[in-house]
């Protein structure tokens, strides 16, 4: 695997300026659970993949492994009263696990006799959620890192860095340092205070109410019946059963699971305020499982599957259970999970992402910001059209 080499060059002009220590890290356990979550915790809304109990489960558990192509070189910067600045980063061997598709510009490097791999990359392993990717105290700290950043992948010998899923905030801060910026969408549900399922339905054009009480009617009348059940609640038993789930999936779609056991057992037992888990059930039987991580205001829809086929039955489970969830606790968002144009049928609505994009090599950099151009005008106009079909009412309901 590529290590890479500390930038001591741009490091030792960062002290001179800022007085800060840079140190890449290779592993979590080289920095303070606490030091690191109090970065999370600067957020306006905490992002529970960013703390430190998800990103060690990863690779604690061996699912986000150096020998599986993540590599660990988490960039920090410090100060005499500790950490003020951090940014997940890994060196990458191939663009599994992203959800951002840079297949094309790696083939293009491929045929023109260049190596594209390995790559830099901040992101979340196998999560397409936003969330910060430039943690830091303050403003003059996130500067100090996005220069640090720049140091540091002018010097690797890298081909490209890549940092996927950052709020606007930071893609636009990252667009000012030189990276070129690509959109994207995805498809959130919004919580307009609801006292109840009823009233959101309420909202909708009347076929979309009917469409989604007839789905929900024909799990019903299977006799499927649901637990929720919070992370501290979850017996090993629960994720045994969601694990199934989860791999049956991926075996549907003739596809291999990213995560292992291990993993969902340190999430459960180190972040139980976080995890949601919905369990169905027929004649006393769990046949389905979804798995959802929630912050205070935020829930996320992570995994589902079942080893019983039952008419809408992943709409239930994935869907109107979790928003139950939310109007029940006051939630404000339901991030469902990357692309699904089908979300729009049952409320949720298209979302801008954002990712920022730095090569290497100048010729291919314009090539790639020529194409983004185009591409970023097509989404716009993409998401223009989404919003044209909108599901709910044009009058709101009396």
């Amino acid at each position: 695997m590529h290590r890479l080499r500390n930038a001591s060059g741009c490091t030792a002009s960062v002290r001179l300026n800022l007085n800060y220590r840079t140190r890449i890290l290779s592993s979590l356990s080289e920095v303070e659970a606490a030091a690191w979550d109090a970065l999370v915790g600067m957020q306006d809304d905490p992002n529970p993949f960013l703390s430190h109990a998800f990103l060690d489960a990863l690779h604690a558990s061996g699912s986000a492994a150096i020998d599986s192509g993540w590599q660990p070189q988490f960039l920090t910067l410090w100060q005499q009263d500790g950490l003020v600045a951090a940014m997940p980063l890994y060196a990458k061997s191939h663009s599994y696990g992203e959800y951002v598709f840079d297949w094309a510009w790696a083939d293009a490097y491929r045929r023109n006799g260049l190596e594209y791999y390995p790559k830099l990359l901040s992101a979340i392993p196998f999560t397409p959620v936003t969330g910060g990717r430039l943690l830091a105290r303050d403003a003059t700290a996130r500067e100090a890192l996005i220069d640090t950043l720049k140091a540091v992948q002018e010097n690797s010998g890298l081909s490209s860095t890549h940092v996927l899923y950052p709020p606007q905030a930071e893609a636009e801060a990252l667009q000012a340092a030189g990276f070129l910026l690509r959109s994207g969408v995805q498809f959130h549900w919004l919580n307009n205070g609801y006292r109840n399922f009823e009233q959101f339905l309420d909202t909708l054009e009347r076929k979309k109410r009917k469409n989604i009480r007839a789905e929900r009617r024909k799990v019903q009348e299977a006799g499927v019946t649901f637990r929720q059940i919070r992370g501290a609640a979850a017996s090993p038993a629960d994720w045994r059963f969601f694990k199934r789930c989860y791999d049956h999936t991926y075996s549907a779609h003739h596809s291999t699971p990213y995560l292992n056991l291990d993993f969902f057992l340190r999430i459960g037992a180190t972040m139980p305020d976080n995890i949601l888990l919905i369990v169905a059930e027929k004649a006393g039987k769990p046949i389905a499982s979804s798995l959802l991580i929630h912050s205070a205001q935020t829930m996320y829809g992570r995994y589902w599957g079942a080893i019983e086929d039952v008419p809408c039955l992943h709409f239930e489970t994935a869907y109107y259970q979790p928003l139950e969830f939310c109007i029940a606790n006051g939630i404000a968002c339901f991030e469902g999970g990357a692309q699904g144009e089908h979300k729009m049928a049952r409320g949720f609505l298209p979302q801008k992402t954002w990712s920022a994009h730095w090569l290497a090599h100048p010729a291919f950099s314009d090539a790639i910001e020529r194409f983004l151009e185009r591409e970023n005008g097509g989404m716009e106009a993409y998401i223009d059209e989404l919003n044209e079909r909108t599901p709910f009412r044009s009058q709101p309901p009396e």
